[in-house]
C-alpha cells in the first residue's frame, strides 16, 4: 500500500515537471485552447466584445483565422455575379488593354500568400475591435499583368473598380458610381505580393468576401481590398472618389508651438498595433497573457506589456509563425497575480521606432475621426 501511494505522488510529480517543461517549450500553447488538457482555466475579460460577425479574441485558436470568423464589409451592398461569365477589363493609360476570363486569371501563375486582413476603423470603440483576420490567401501577381499592358509614361495611378453600384450625389446631383479605389503605379509593379485574388485558406473567396475576384494588398487596410474586382484602369492623375476623398479619410491635428496643424490624408498603409487577447490560470497559480501584435509590413521590434501602473515589460514573441504582412503572436506569464480587478495593456514598437500610442498622446489626440484607430487598448480582469 505504501509503496502504491509512493508511486502515485512519484507519477504525480512526474506529470508536474512534464506539464511545466511543456509549458516552458510551448508558451502559446493554450492561445485560443476552451479547456485545456492540462487544467488551465480561461479568465473572461470584464470588457467582453459585444456579439457580431467579428473576431473573437477570448476564442482565437490558431494563427490562421478561419474564414466564418473573417468579418466583411460593403458599402455599396453585395452584386449579384455569376462566376462562369466573370471578366475583368485592363485598360486606360496602356498601349496593349487586356481582358481576362477567371480561368484565364487561375491558370497565370499563382501563389498563395499569409496576410492580416483588418478594417480601417477596428478599434474605434470597445464594441468594434474584432474586424481583422490572418487569412492564407491565393491569387495571381498583378504587377506582370500591369507591365504586360504597357503602361504610358505619364501614368500615375491604378484605379480598381467593383462590381457594386450606387447612386452618389455630388455636387448637388445623382450619379450611379461603383466602388473604386485607386494605388500608385510605381508602387504596384514594384511588388509581387499584391494579388488577383480567388481563394482564402484553400477555399473558393465566399460572396460577401468577393466572389470571384477580389484585390490582396498586404500591409494596407482592407478599404483598399478591392472586392468583386471587374475593372483595373490605369490613370495619369489621381482617383478621387467617395471613398478615397471623402470617406475613409483621416482628419489629424499637430500642435506646432501656438498655432495647430490640420491635415487630411486617406486611409492607407496599416499603423503598428497590438492587443491584450486571453487570459489562463496555469495550474500554478500564474496567469499567462497573449496577444498579437501587427503592422503594414514594417518588421515588429518588440511588444510590452504593462499590468495596473506597472512598468513596462517586454512579452515573448512567437517566431515559429511569421510572414511578412501576418500578424504575430506574444505571450507573457504573470507570476501569482494578486486577487481584484486588474487593468492589462500592450503597445507594439516597429524597426522605424513607431510606437503604438495611448490616447492621449500627441500623434493621435487631436485625431477627429474613427478611422485607423491603433490607440493602446486596455482591458480589465478579475482574479479571484
Amino acid at each position: 500500500m505504501n509503496k502504491t501511494i509512493l508511486n502515485r505522488r512519484e507519477m504525480i510529480r512526474g506529470s508536474v515537471a512534464l506539464a511545466a517543461l511543456a509549458f516552458a517549450k510551448c508558451p502559446l500553447e493554450l492561445f485560443g485552447a476552451d479547456a485545456p488538457a492540462d487544467g488551465g482555466t480561461l479568465i473572461p475579460f470584464l470588457d467582453q466584445q459585444p456579439p457580431g460577425k467579428q473576431l473573437r479574441w477570448e476564442q482565437l485558436k490558431s494563427w490562421i483565422t478561419a474564414n466564418e470568423d473573417i468579418y466583411f464589409v460593403s458599402h455599396y451592398g453585395v452584386p449579384q455575379v455569376e462566376t462562369k461569365d466573370w471578366k475583368v477589363e485592363f485598360g486606360g493609360l496602356v498601349k496593349k488593354p487586356r481582358t481576362f476570363t477567371l480561368d484565364e486569371i487561375k491558370k497565370r501563375k499563382n501563389v498563395t500568400l499569409t496576410a492580416t486582413l483588418e478594417c480601417g476603423g477596428n478599434g474605434s470603440s470597445p464594441g468594434f475591435m474584432g474586424a481583422i483576420g490572418n487569412v492564407k490567401w491565393t491569387g495571381t501577381p498583378l504587377a506582370p499583368i500591369l507591365r504586360e499592358c504597357e503602361p504610358y509614361k505619364r501614368a500615375v495611378e491604378v484605379a480598381f473598380w467593383g462590381a457594386d453600384e450606387k447612386a452618389e450625389t455630388i455636387r448637388g446631383k445623382e450619379y450611379k458610381q461603383n466602388f473604386g479605389r485607386g494605388l500608385g503605379l510605381n508602387d504596384l509593379l514594384q511588388r509581387d505580393d499584391i494579388l488577383l485574388c480567388w481563394a482564402m485558406n484553400g477555399e473558393p473567396l465566399a460572396k460577401g468576401h468577393g466572389a470571384p475576384l477580389r484585390l490582396v494588398v498586404p500591409g494596407w487596410f482592407g478599404i483598399a481590398w478591392v472586392k468583386w474586382l471587374n475593372r483595373v484602369e490605369v490613370l495619369d492623375r489621381r482617383l478621387m472618389t467617395k471613398y478615397m476623398a471623402r470617406e475613409y479619410v483621416t482628419l489629424r491635428g499637430e500642435e506646432r508651438g501656438d498655432k495647430t496643424i490640420w491635415r487630411e490624408t486617406s486611409v492607407g498603409p496599416m499603423n503598428v498595433k497590438s492587443i491584450v487577447a486571453r487570459a489562463v490560470r496555469l495550474p500554478n497559480g500564474d496567469v499567462r497573457l497573449t496577444g498579437a501584435a501587427w503592422t503594414d509590413g514594417t518588421p515588429l521590434k518588440a511588444v510590452e506589456l504593462k499590468i495596473d501602473d506597472g512598468k513596462w515589460a517586454a512579452v515573448t514573441l512567437d517566431k515559429k509563425q511569421t510572414a511578412e504582412h501576418a500578424w504575430t503572436f506574444w505571450s507573457h506569464d504573470w507570476k501569482k497575480p494578486a486577487e481584484g480587478e486588474h487593468t492589462l495593456v500592450s503597445r507594439a514598437t516597429d524597426t522605424e521606432g513607431r510606437v503604438q500610442p495611448a490616447e492621449d498622446e500627441p500623434a493621435i489626440k487631436l485625431k477627429k475621426t474613427y478611422w485607423e484607430a491603433n490607440q493602446q487598448h486596455p482591458r480589465k480582469i478579475r482574479i479571484s
